[in-house]
């Protein structure tokens, strides 16, 4: 049996699912979680070979691929191996009471770190409302998605993207939902990405574990495992029952739920290259063309069919 490291933002119910149908066993696989505290402390663990690999956000790979200036100013050969889901319900959400962007002016807006992709997505949706980066809001470094929801919560910011049930969590207290990245355009919200080096290495693990956790999706979206995922659901996210169902929904639908294929799209990457650009700009303006140049998706461990 071979342990997978994986790292991971907030529990995944796929990989629970995964586990409990028995597909990994049947894969020869077993995964170890690894939370992240943030995109940098879980960059410096997969850089550092203490990571197999990790569900992240694309733009998480091309700062740690193609971009120098990154927060821990270091590249390496990173590849997309696999697009996991659309977002999850990834969401602006402001803390209970507010919900217009007068209530929110001047207010603190919690990000994983300023300059990764859910920044981007939150700097994108409240300039839509039409508060503007650095002009309107505070920005305060808060690290995980389930950390932002606490501090949410506790009134430590007024604002921040939530998603994979976090963001349920946040309604069901009394936050408001205020906007989607689904307004923004085609997005890929977690990938599957790995070194070059572990391909290399372990090509035949990451195959297994991509071809049973694809799988999984399908199953998920043809309706099967339904008790089991909204039990998985309830474990590994503290939801209530309705809650979990609500989830479950999310989770199967085709714009924001999984991508049963692994197909990373171009366009969803253009979004994500164009976001950057806008909130990050680097010396030079990547192009979607530059960053699918560099080798940054590599196909060739999804399953043939």
């Amino acid at each position: 049996m071979r342990t997978m490291c994986l790292g991971t933002f907030s529990p995944s119910v796929l990989v629970e699912v995964a586990t409990r149908t028995g597909a990994l066993e049947h894969a020869g696989l077993a995964v170890q979680e690894i939370p992240a505290t943030s995109s940098p402390a879980q960059f410096a663990a997969l850089l550092d070979g203490e990571l197999d690999a990790v569900l992240t956000n694309p733009d998480n790979v091309v700062a740690y691929r193609c971009l120098p200036d990154n927060p821990l100013s270091r590249t390496a050969d990173v590849r997309i191996l696999a697009a996991v889901d659309g977002g999850l319900g990834l969401s602006l959400f402001g803390q209970p009471g507010h919900t217009t962007p007068k209530q929110l002016h001047g207010g603190v807006l919690s990000v994983d770190a300023p300059t990764t992709g859910f920044a981007f997505i939150a700097y994108e949706l409240l300039d839509r409302l039409g508060l503007r980066k650095d002009d309107d809001y505070s920005i305060q470094a808060m690290g995980s998605t389930p950390r932002r929801t606490e501090a949410l919560l506790t009134g430590q910011c007024h604002m921040t993207v939530l998603n994979a049930g976090n963001d349920l969590r946040a309604e069901g207290e009394g936050a408001s939902r205020l906007s989607s990245v689904t307004s923004i355009g085609p997005y890929v919200g977690t990938v599957l990405a790995a070194r070059g080096e572990t391909i290399q290495r372990d090509g035949d693990a990451l195959a297994r574990l991509i071809e049973t956790l694809l799988q999984t999706s399908a199953e998920l979206v043809e309706g099967k495992h339904i008790e089991l995922a909204l039990d998985a659901t309830q474990h590994r996210l503290g939801l209530d029952r309705a809650t979990a169902k609500r989830y479950l929904k999310t989770l199967v639908d085709p714009t924001e739920g999984l991508v049963a294929d692994g197909w990373m799209s171009p366009d969803a990457l253009q979004t994500v290259v164009e976001l950057r650009n806008r909130y990050f700009p680097g010396a030079s303006e990547l192009t979607v063309q530059a960053v699918l140049g560099s080798g940054i998706v590599d196909d060739g461990l999804l399953p043939a069919s």
